[in-house]
């Protein structure tokens, strides 16, 4: 398996920022838009816990922030546990809003281990407003 280096750096970059004083855990990821660009996001923790935005969605809002429309061509999500953790299921649901059909996501820690999956079969049959 071989990491994608651009997403690996964002993610790391991206969690070397993040403010995890609650959890101690940091978290970094990165996403690739269909048009190529990279955003990176990290945890931001707070005392509330249900206002913490995890890494996944701080990359989206960000790209969202400076491109507007976008399309999610792949997910990395960086941690320090083993197995790698996957995105939550907050994160899936944000993560479907924007996912373009064929999106896969990068579970990986610091060593390089981890695991490359479709999108879809994190999150297979995820909320769709347009079908109310």
């Amino acid at each position: 398996m071989t990491i994608p280096a651009d997403l690996f750096e964002a993610a790391c970059a991206a969690r070397a920022n993040a403010h995890s004083r609650y959890s101690g855990f940091r978290v970094g990821a990165a996403i690739r838009l269909a048009s190529g660009e990279v955003f990176g996001g990290c945890n931001v923790e707070n005392a509330s816990y249900g206002a913490t935005i995890c890494a996944e969605r701080g990359a989206i809002m960000s790209a969202v922030a400076a491109c507007g429309a976008i399309e999610i061509a792949e997910v990395l999500v960086l941690s320090e546990a083993n197995p790698p953790w996957p995105p939550c299921g907050m994160c899936r649901q944000v993560i479907a809003e924007f996912a373009a059909p064929e999106c896969v996501v990068w579970c990986v820690n610091d060593s390089g281990e981890g695991s490359k999956r479709p999108f879809a079969e994190f999150f297979p049959q995820s909320f769709d407003a347009s079908a109310l």
